[in-house]
């Protein structure tokens, strides 16, 4: 995202606000969020099985692939060619689901498993519309 600062003029004139001389750099979500950017990628989070840590259907998740998964970090995963968000339990190969409703799933041997990277953010969405991006 660029952003251009200009001053608009109205034509009105007056004294001038205090605020004229404090300057703050710009905002960038990019540098905010993203610090791999060759290696991250931006998903949609589906269902309800990661609210313990505050991932909610429809929130977006920024997924750094180049980081190590450890003990407990929030992956996504394919598992048997379907997308997981979980928590990988590194010492029992075990996804575990944030949310009582659902079981902790085993990774066997006979499992297709790929890392695909660790969750590094999420970001709600508020709106009740499902975003179209995703769809």
């Amino acid at each position: 995202m660029n952003i251009i600062p200009f001053k608009a003029s109205a034509g009105i004139t007056g004294f001038e606000s205090p605020a004229n001389n404090y300057h703050t750099s710009s905002l960038s979500l990019d540098d905010l969020l993203i610090h791999n950017p060759n290696s991250t990628w931006i998903g949609c989070a589906n269902g309800d099985s990661m609210e313990g840590v505050g991932i909610y259907n429809n929130d977006l998740i920024i997924v750094d692939r180049s980081k190590v998964a450890t003990h407990h970090s929030v992956i996504v995963a394919t598992l048997n060619g379907e997308f997981v968000c979980k928590i990988w339990d590194e010492k029992r190969h075990l996804l575990l689901s944030a949310n009582d409703k659902y079981q902790a799933v085993p990774v066997t041997e006979y499992d297709s498993f790929s890392f695909e990277g660790v969750v590094m953010h999420s970001i709600r969405n508020h709106s009740q519309s499902t975003l179209e991006l995703f769809k």
